[in-house]
């Protein structure tokens, strides 16, 4: 199986925020124009990927998407469409759930393509993992997928690595993806390797081996909360988190860019090459990743470190 150029991409965008509410309420003209604004902005910042799940916005997000491109002639082929399922939200008397049945996913899948309006998605991650999941049901339905050319490439989400070894060893085509939860906030991936044998290990939460799992195995880490919600571009509640935002502006200035491009170096700069997932819907900010797409990550060790530690807000061990 060839793995789909996009998947290599610096920076995705993440499309939770598109679509108006969470509610019941249709989105309206409004909500396509913004949606409009966003994908705008990330293509002009070099950013083709667009990443998906079908609970954003209730299936809305998928929909308004949809529409952008039913009004612009020509940008399904210039972009790589990522989305996920497995998780499925509270409703009515039935509680929130993962759901991994391999009718579920068909299913998901089908209603995922028709709001895209599309044919084909280049990637499809399992959200979350489900306990009750066979993982030969899934395997079973994910062949079916890829036998229709429905699917291209998959993946999975917020998963570790005995998990996606485990569902690998069923399948016929590679694992592309994992994407977790990681930023400079949210550190424990790149702390779970140093903090063996200190205190600090106990309380780290990062799948141990993941990082190293999916590096020998080809598999791409997509970072999602990479702009850690703003805490270091936008408001800071801490001492760690001002000394933080201060070093990346004073960064930002010194190498001609911005501070979110600085704050998504971190990242890339890693070896495992980490993918971030831009989420914000404001077009200015969308632009200010712009140098985190187009270049090279910018950093030297020794800035990196700095970062690091200013973000810890304490010594490393």
């Amino acid at each position: 199986m060839t793995v789909d150029a996009g998947v290599g991409q610096r920076v995705l965008y993440g499309c939770m925020g598109l679509g108006g509410s969470w509610g019941p309420e249709p989105y309206g003209a409004g909500d396509i124009e913004a949606a409009e604004a966003a994908v705008a902005a990330a293509l002009d910042s070099g950013i083709t990927a667009f990443d998906h799940a079908d609970i954003y916005r209730g299936g809305k997000s998928e929909a308004v998407f949809g529409e952008v491109l039913a009004r612009t002639p020509g940008l399904r082929a210039r972009i790589t469409l990522q989305t996920k399922c497995g998780i499925r939200l509270p409703d009515g008397d039935r509680p929130g759930m993962y759901d991994l049945r391999a009718r579920t996913i068909v299913q998901r899948v089908e209603e995922s393509l028709t709001r895209l309006r599309t044919d084909f998605v280049d990637v499809l991650l399992l959200h979350r993992p489900d306990p009750l999941a066979d993982p030969d049901e899934i395997a079973s339905a994910l062949a079916s997928l890829h036998r229709q050319g429905v699917v291209r490439n998959f993946g999975v989400s917020n998963m570790g690595a005995p998990q996606i070894a485990h569902l690998q060893a069923r399948l016929d085509v590679p694992l592309v993806a994992n994407q977790l939860e990681m930023s400079l906030y949210q550190r424990d991936w790149v702390e779970a390797g140093v903090l063996v044998n200190t205190p600090g290990f106990a309380g780290n939460g990062f799948p141990f081996g993941t990082l190293e799992h999916c590096r020998d195995h080809g598999i791409r880490l997509q970072a999602w909360g990479a702009l850690a919600k703003g805490r270091y571009t936008g408001l800071q509640e801490t001492p760690a988190e001002r000394a933080t935002a201060a070093l990346l502006a004073e960064l930002a200035e010194r190498k001609g860019t911005t501070p979110e491009s600085v704050l998504l170096w971190w990242l890339t700069r890693h070896p495992a090459a980490v993918a971030p997932v831009v989420g914000t819907t404001r077009p200015d900010r969308i632009r200010a990743c712009r140098d985190a797409a187009t270049r090279e990550p910018d950093l030297t060790h020794e800035e990196w470190y700095e970062l690091w530690t200013a973000a810890r807000g304490v010594r490393l061990p």
